[in-house]
């Protein structure tokens, strides 16, 4: 089992940055991979971005490339967001499973989810 907390949202205003933290327990980090989804009111959940559990890969929705960035340290990811706009408002969570994919299926382990949001 894994365990997944995130922490880091809050209220923003356009053109600012935020950074997200998704720190992992109940069992060895390596070999994980980590994606950061979001959901907007109303809407799918969707991609944002994942990295390889060696950290030595990432990708990203075309959405937020260039502006956001995902990295980790031992135990914890990060989801760096600069030049954030309205529409980045969601609730941004992370998530834990064994293959670099762009699906939600793919992945085991959920955090509880953080709310962004960004106003104009």
């Amino acid at each position: 089992q894994v365990q997944l907390v995130e922490s880091g949202g809050g209220l923003v205003q356009a053109g600012g940055s935020l950074r997200l933290s998704c720190a992992a327990s109940g069992r060895t980090f390596s070999g994980i991979e980590m994606g950061w989804f979001r959901q907007a009111p109303g809407k799918e959940r969707e991609f944002v971005g994942v990295i390889t559990w060696n950290g030595d890969s990432t990708d990203y929705a075309d959405s937020v490339k260039g502006r956001f960035t995902i990295s980790r340290v031992s135990n914890t990811a990060y989801l760096q967001m600069n030049s954030l706009k309205p529409e980045d408002t969601a609730v941004y969570f992370c998530a834990a499973g064994r293959r670099p994919s762009r699906g939600a299926p793919e992945y085991n382990y959920w955090g509880q989810g953080t709310q962004v949001t960004v106003s104009s």
